[in-house]
């Protein structure tokens, strides 16, 4: 068989944005970093004038003000090109993205800034359907399922989470930012590459401890392979999260009777309303 998946060239991304909801927010900073593979690291960045006020929490988050997007950011219209034409050039050379909820968020929200600065979808532009995708969000929710959250601020499977989880050290004071933290998904990747390529009984012991492990599923694997198995886990555990909010018995104060999870991965489907041109 070829090199194992984890220890090939990958594409590491990440954006900090606007706001929250990848239908409505704007890039303020990327990140694309190429590690691994054996050769060197290269690093991309990117500041855009997203050209719209940024929520007080994703300020929060970044670190970034509106005043100073809009005096060092690039024009938005021109970042998103380089962006994009960046992203291209690594699908096209057949380098997986990986990122950490980038299935979740990150293609998404570059998707809909592609339709709107560049007026075609983000797989229009890359001229194929992306199908070497690696989000540590969802293998870490499948190989290592049932965790708790650290805190009230810390949630099972945030970054910071599975960071720590898999060994690797933390900063807080540079976290939040995309370069920081697109590296740190790459760092996490490879650490489940590498247990799951290890014996079983080799394992960490906090991998033989869990009540359900299934880290097996990464093993002897194309990356391709290993997209394909995303798209059913980040379906299952979605349907299982809206089945939960709509169980008043089990979600309590989070209880939603009409809740509807996205189910699609790596990009969601443009939302109707937006098909018919009456979105932003």
């Amino acid at each position: 068989m070829s090199t194992p998946w984890h220890l090939q060239r990958m594409a590491a991304l990440d954006f900090e944005s606007s706001d929250k909801d990848p239908e409505t927010a704007r890039i303020v900073t990327a990140a694309l970093i190429l590690v691994g593979g054996g050769l060197d690291t290269d690093t991309r960045t990117w500041l855009l004038a997203p050209g719209i006020p940024m929520e007080p929490e994703a300020i929060k988050v970044h670190g970034i003000t509106d005043e100073y997007a809009a005096e060092h950011g690039q024009d938005a219209e021109a970042g998103v090109g380089e962006i994009a034409k960046a992203i291209t050039e690594v699908v096209a050379a057949g380098i997986p993205l990986v990122g950490h909820n980038i299935g979740g968020y990150d293609l998404t929200l570059l998707d809909r800034e592609c339709r709107r600065h560049l007026g075609d979808s983000l797989e229009g532009i890359c001229r194929q359907p992306l199908t070497r995708v690696i989000d540590t969000m969802v293998l870490d929710r499948y190989c290592a399922p049932f965790r708790n959250r650290i805190s009230d601020t810390q949630g099972p499977y945030q970054m910071r989470t599975t960071a720590e989880t898999y060994g690797l050290p933390w900063d807080e004071e540079q976290a939040h930012g995309a370069e920081y933290d697109a590296l740190m998904s790459a760092r996490a990747a490879y650490k489940m590459g590498v247990i799951a390529h290890t014996p079983y009984r080799l394992r960490p012991d906090w991998v033989l401890n869990l009540r359900v492990n299934r880290f097996n599923a990464l093993r002897d694997v194309t990356v391709e392979e290993l997209h394909a198995r995303q798209v059913e886990w980040y379906r299952e555990d979605a349907e299982r999260y809206e089945k939960w909010l709509r169980d008043p018995a089990k979600a309590k104060e989070k209880h939603d009777p009409n809740a509807v999870i996205p189910t699609a991965w790596p990009l969601r489907p443009v939302p109707a309303q937006r098909e018919a041109g009456e979105g932003s």
